[in-house]
């Protein structure tokens, strides 16, 4: 496996796959820990944790870096990374004993009865290259302080990040065997997912891998969670702060250079501030620094690989056979790299890939629709539904909308993004199950009902 700098294309770093007893090997280690790490006072784990937080904020410098070297993520952002990172830890480092308590349920007045949560065993994670420490934290963190043990398969072209993050909980104290790599092709998933020591699934990236992931652990009886792809729309209705929505909307697109699952997709715009909002929007695109991602002033770097471009550039090339227009970009930039530079696009049918297809990277495409019943029908009609955003200066109006919305979270007048207080996840073809908050360390535990009685 190989890291490929995608601002330079400069192979930065090899390292050796891992084969069938070195899989072994770990799948051995993780059920041995799992006997004892799940036996450790829980009080224990959320110290752990909170060392943890203390290793990431003092390497905060060099994590960061080695993410943008591995897939272009600018500087600034790569360090706001790490300390969302911390903050997980931190968040259940104080919060896991009081979300895993035992919940004491009345059934009969001479019997105790309560509802139990107890770690399931080795939690196999499928992680991608997009937020390479995040979505392994959110994930990690709460797995461990339930008392799991993690096995993590992490995208190829990450790797540097991946051994950088196993390292981050051994120096935290953690046993080296809680967390562990596996350099693994996406062929060897279906292999590790059938041994009985492996005891759930989760899953960050595309449909196609949800699906495959789903059927083998399905097979298994396994129990998963899937954070897939999404096509976020993002509405601004007649009555908006145009001004604010396209400065957050340029954000929301082209953050991480547009490489989220949570990016604004289909900016659907009501026609009577339709004009006036694309005027905007592009001026926020045009005044982006698109380059280096390692110098501190750049808001949008590389495409994190060759192959990534390729495929978006693909998508806007068909759209516009189809009928769309190209308000800005549209096109790779000349330039060592796999830069893509901030696109518009509009007049964008509803059958084109840029209307119902995820676009992964800085490419907004803009839709005008009469009425905000035509807006909700609109962001309702994908086969999506992770995030959506619905801008306007009516609360009572904007929640209403919201309500309706087909979508795991809504955001009114607000920027899309996960919130370590509230779960986060997806409906439809953007998965099932939730991360984070109380609901995020539940869904790998079992909710074991007691019942006790005095004997007859």
């Amino acid at each position: 496996m190989q890291s490929i700098d995608p601002a330079t294309t400069e192979c930065i770093g090899t390292f050796e796959s891992h084969d069938e007893q070195a899989v072994e090997t770990r799948l051995a280690r993780a059920s041995e820990r799992f006997e004892t790490w799940r036996d450790r006072p829980i009080t224990e784990r959320q110290a752990m944790l909170a060392g943890v937080a203390d290793v990431l904020e003092a390497n905060e410098a060099e994590y960061a870096r080695t993410m943008t070297a591995e897939m272009g993520k600018p500087i600034t952002q790569a360090r706001s990374e790490v300390r969302k990172c911390a903050r997980v830890c931190e968040y259940y480092a104080e919060n896991a004993a009081v979300f895993l308590q035992d919940e004491r349920v009345g059934v009969e007045p001479d019997a105790d009865t309560y509802v139990t949560y107890e770690p399931l065993g080795p939690v196999l994670a499928v992680m991608p290259w997009n937020y390479p420490f995040w979505q392994v934290f959110r994930f990690a963190a709460p797995a461990l302080a339930a008392g799991n043990v993690c096995l993590l398969k992490h995208a190829p072209n990450v790797q540097g990040c991946a051994e950088a993050i196993a390292d981050a909980f051994e120096r935290a104290g953690f046993p080296a065997s809680a967390l562990q790599v596996l350099r693994v092709a996406d062929e060897a998933v279906a292999d590790i997912i059938a041994d009985d020591r492996v005891r759930a699934v989760t899953l960050t990236g595309s449909v196609g891998a949800g699906r495959a992931v789903a059927r083998e652990a399905g097979a298994q009886l396994k129990k998963t969670v899937l954070e897939l792809g999404g096509s976020d729309p993002f509405i601004v209705l007649d009555d908006a702060d145009i001004e604010s929505a396209a400065a957050v909307g340029c954000q929301s697109r082209t953050y991480n250079t547009g490489q989220s699952c949570i990016a604004a997709k289909r900016f659907i715009v009501h026609e009577a501030v339709y004009d006036a909002f694309l005027d905007r929007l592009a001026a926020e695109m045009d005044a982006l620094v698109v380059g280096d991602p390692t110098d501190d002033a750049t808001d949008v770097g590389p495409m994190a690989r060759a192959d990534l471009l390729t495929d978006l550039h693909e998508q806007v090339e068909q759209s516009v056979a189809a009928g769309a227009t190209v308000e800005r970009g549209g096109e790779p930039l000349d330039r060592e790299g796999h830069f893509y530079p901030p696109t518009i696009l509009t007049d964008v049918p509803a059958d084109a890939p840029a209307a119902c297809e995820e676009l992964f990277g800085p490419v907004a495409a803009v839709l005008a629709v009469e009425s905000a019943e035509d807006a909700l029908e609109l962001a309702n009609d994908t086969e999506y539904g992770l995030g959506a955003t619905v801008w306007t200066d009516d609360r009572e109006r904007g929640e209403e909308l919201a309500r309706r919305i087909d979508a795991g979270g809504v955001f009114v007048n607000e920027f899309v993004t996960s919130h370590l207080e509230l779960p986060f996840g997806g409906i439809k073809n953007s998965g099932y199950g939730r991360e984070l908050a109380g609901e995020g360390i539940r869904e790998f535990v079992n909710r074991k009902s007691v019942w006790v009685s005095d004997p007859s």
